[in-house]
This record gives structure tokens, sequence and C-alpha cells, in this order.
């Protein structure tokens, strides 16, 4: 497997600069996922390690040797599309086994190779089927497949997942996971989606306007956001943010702020808290405030109860039996202030 660095890589179109300067290590057979919205740089950042864009300015060292030149086939890199890229003329075996045929690799060892990814893969019974005769995630196995029968040094994943249903993401969520433990490979995934990001990654870098944000475990990032975009990025539903109350706010305004910002210092300008770290609070007591609509998701419901002066809602989440209420009822709401996080006016963390 490999061990990859970025130092100080951008990427230049013309005067525009989309990639701002990113410096990161991967570990030898650490599992990262490049997660963000669209356009914040991630896919091509994966793409320069590919070796499918130029590298504008910075070094990229695949086990300690520079690779800014190296044409792709000599990266020792295998990447996995969006979009499957299979050949609709090949049989799935033909898929699998194109890049060791070009290679020179003769024709018994590469069946062999290919026989042994599709039985790690569950793709025995389908070797001799077209891919239009292929469910969309046996798409994805099979071109997982043909990176596999490389014997590549990193694997790259490109979205690979965000074709499929529901029920298929999650199916394969599991069977990467326990791809990545079998092989114990390198692997870089691209994602916008963080329930990917939060169950796949060993550590995730957030991307944010070709920058990294934050590079932690999904734990950390979770419960120790850096920055005002991390916090709102990471966890669903999204977090809670309450502005400082100006002059002329509402007592409600007023009550959630001093409650739940008492531990930190003035430089605060925005107060975040998740909504399952809110709470109802016992009748009479807490921030006041009225139901205004409810989603019960099975065991887990969306409250989203409206204070007096806040633009938007406040989103809670709780477990177990649904509450008894109903839209229009009051309520009230409290949080702990350790669990309440802070921001500047630049949207930086402020700790107590």
């Amino acid at each position: 497997m490999a061990r990859l660095s970025l130092q100080g890589i951008h990427k230049r179109y013309g005067e525009q600069d989309v990639i701002r300067g990113i410096d990161l290590d991967i570990e030898d057979g650490e599992f990262l996922v490049f997660v963000g919205p669209s356009g914040c740089g991630k896919s091509t950042t994966l793409r320069m390690i590919a070796g499918l864009e130029d590298i504008s300015a910075g070094s990229l060292l695949i086990d300690g040797q520079r690779a800014n030149e190296l044409p792709p086939a000599e990266r020792g890199a295998a990447m996995v599309f969006q979009s499957y890229a299979l050949y609709p003329h090949m049989s799935v075996a033909e898929n699998m086994g194109f890049a060791l045929k070009m290679a020179g690799v003769p024709k018994a060892e590469r069946e062999a190779q290919v026989r042994r990814t599709a039985e790690t893969l569950k793709l025995t019974e389908l070797l001799d089927r077209r891919p239009a005769q292929l469910s969309g995630g046996q798409r994805q196995r099979v071109a997982i497949g043909r990176a596999i029968v490389r014997k590549p040094k990193v694997f790259l994943f490109d979205e690979p997942l965000s074709n499929l249903d529901a029920a298929l993401r999650l199916e394969m969520r599991i069977e990467l996971a326990r791809l990545h433990r079998q092989l114990g490979a390198t692997m870089i995934y691209v994602t916008h989606d963080q329930t990917e990001a939060m169950t796949l990654g060993d550590r995730i870098a957030v991307f944010h306007q070709g920058r990294i944000e934050q590079l932690g475990t999904p734990l950390a990032l979770y419960e120790d956001p850096a920055t005002e975009f991390v916090a709102s990025f990471i966890g669903s539903p999204s977090i809670n943010f309450v502005d400082r109350p100006p002059e002329g706010a509402t007592p409600a305004h007023r009550a959630l702020w001093s409650g739940w910002a008492p531990a930190l210092p003035d430089t605060v300008r925005r107060l975040g808290v998740r909504p399952e770290h809110l709470q109802l609070a016992p009748a009479g007591e807490g921030v006041p405030a009225q139901l205004e609509f409810a989603e019960h998701l099975g065991d887990t419901h969306l409250l989203y109860a409206r204070v007096e002066g806040l633009e938007k809602p406040l989103t809670l989440k709780r477990s177990g039996a649904a509450p008894a209420l109903q839209a229009g009822d009051r309520l009230g709401l409290v949080a702990s202030a350790a669990r309440v996080l802070g921001f500047d006016g630049q949207g930086q963390r402020v700790r107590p």
C-alpha cells in the first residue's frame, strides 16, 4: 500500500485559484474521506492525485517519491468513478481484466486474479454477463473489482455511490468497509454525503472553497468543530444557530442567549447547539417556544420550535416514543451549556 503527502498543492484555471494550498499526509492503509459541498475542490484534488489533472503548484509524494510528473499509469493508483465507466460490449470478466490484458499479464494469471476478486465481491455468478444486465449495485462492484485486480498502491473513489438508491448505498457502504478491512488498502473517498463520510472514514477532510477547513476523526469533527462551517456540515439534522441578540431583541431571544452562553467570552457572535442536545423543559420552564411542525420517523422524532425573535425555528431531535405534542403547543427549551458551541464574527470557534 502507499503513504501520500500533499505539500502546498494548488490548482489554477487561468487566473482562478480553485485549490488554494492543501497540506495533507495520508497514512499507509488509511481510509480518508474528502467531504464538502459541490464545487469545494474535493474531486479536483482527487483527480490531481490520480494524475487526471495537472498540479499547478506544490508537490505530491507517493511513498516519498515526487509524483507530479508521473503519468497516471505509473502512480499506482486505481480510480472508481461515479458513472462506473464500464465497457458495454465486454463481459464482467473482460471489464475486470482489461487493465491486466493491456499490461501484458498472461491469460491464465489474468483469469485467476479476476476470479479471486469476483469471489471477494460476490460476482462469480455474473462474470459472463454484460453491464446492461446488471443492477446499479452490481455495476459498482464490477468497477471496484476492476480496480482491485490491478493491486494498486492506493484506491481513489469519486462519489461512487451517488447514483444508487438509499438501500443500495447502505449495502455498498458496508461492502466498502469490509473490503478496506480485508485488503488493508490506502483508500481516498470523495463524497458530499456526510453520512457516508462519518460511517466510512478513519479521518475526514472537510473541504470548503478550495481549502481543507478541518481534518480529524468523525467523532472529533462532530464533537469539536473548529469553524461554523464544519459545525453546520457535520451532523444530521444540521446544527441550530442563534445570533447574539441585537438592540430591541425579544425577551425570549435574550433569555435564550443568557441561558446558553454564560461561560463563553464576549467575542462570541453566534451560538450553535445540535438538535440532539436541545431538550424540552418541564412545564413553565426553559426558553418559551411554540411547536411549528413535527416529523415522526419511526423511533426518531424531529420537532421544529419557533422562538419569538428568531428568523428560523429550532430543531429538536428525540428518540423513543412520539411526544404527545401538536402544532401550536407551547413548550420550553433547554440546552446544557457544556454542549453549546460559540463562534466569533469570522465563523471561528470560540472556546470557554
